[in-house]
């Protein structure tokens, strides 16, 4: 282990989640946007003691890319019932069920097969799930999400139907240095957001900006960020 890392493992996961919201704090004051931005916890692929650590240190929103890791983590920790949790993956058909069941919100729909599978497979007993749709704004290939000619038509469904609650925008755009490129995707997401929301007043989240990227992100309006590796630390 070299002494960076043995410095980085010294500092505590509530240290770390308290530098990441005095990020979000100033980029929100450098911000021309006044919505209170949220911060998501990716814990994906983390141990559970990670997340009790970032529980403890009052962080109750928590993302996870895939299920069977994020099924028995929620089972683990089902005592704490005021933990939010966040499904932000790619989403198998086969593991749609699992997802309907076992979370508070899904921010990776991106078709509209995915988006009926978690309607019908939503039990009746939990609150309808709140969705975000993703947009694949760059383009990429290698990113998932509806493409923007595919957003009206999901939206409506998800709008209308009985167990999902449509609550607003996802992306993840391609990496890429070009600072002004990465500002543009995400101002143009925030326009698709305040058109959607002008259809949908229930619309009300725009996630976008992860470590590498919250403050672009946050300048350009999103009001939720999602933080897993300043918090947990990079993937093993």
């Amino acid at each position: 282990m070299t002494p960076n890392e043995l410095k980085y493992n010294m500092v505590t996961i509530a240290e770390r989640l308290s530098c990441a919201y005095d990020r979000v704090i100033k980029a929100e004051q450098n911000s021309p946007f006044s919505d209170t931005v949220q911060l998501l916890a990716v814990s994906k692929t983390k141990p559970i003691e990670l997340i009790e650590d970032a529980y403890d240190a009052g962080q109750r929103q928590f993302g996870e890319s895939y299920v069977q890791e994020a099924v028995d983590k929620i089972q683990q920790l089902k005592d704490k019932k005021d933990i939010e949790w966040h499904f932000i993956g790619p989403i198998q058909s086969n593991k749609s069920r699992h997802i309907a069941e076992h979370f508070s919100w899904v921010q990776s729909v991106d078709r509209l097969k995915i988006a009926k599978r978690l309607n019908e497979q939503r039990p009746n007993n939990l609150m309808p799930l709140n969705i975000l749709i993703q947009v694949n704004i760059s383009e990429d290939e290698n990113k998932s999400g509806c493409q923007l000619s595919e957003l009206d038509e999901l939206a409506s469904f998800i709008a209308d139907a009985r167990q999902l609650n449509l609550r607003g925008l996802m992306t993840i755009t391609e990496k890429t240095d070009d600072e002004q490129k990465q500002l543009q995707y995400f101002q143009q997401m925030r326009a698709c957001f305040d058109k959607l929301k002008h259809q949908y007043p229930q619309v009300d989240t725009l996630s976008m900006g992860m470590s590498q990227d919250l403050e672009p992100a946050i300048t350009a309006g999103a009001n939720m960020v999602r933080i897993g590796t300043d918090i947990f630390g990079k993937r093993q």
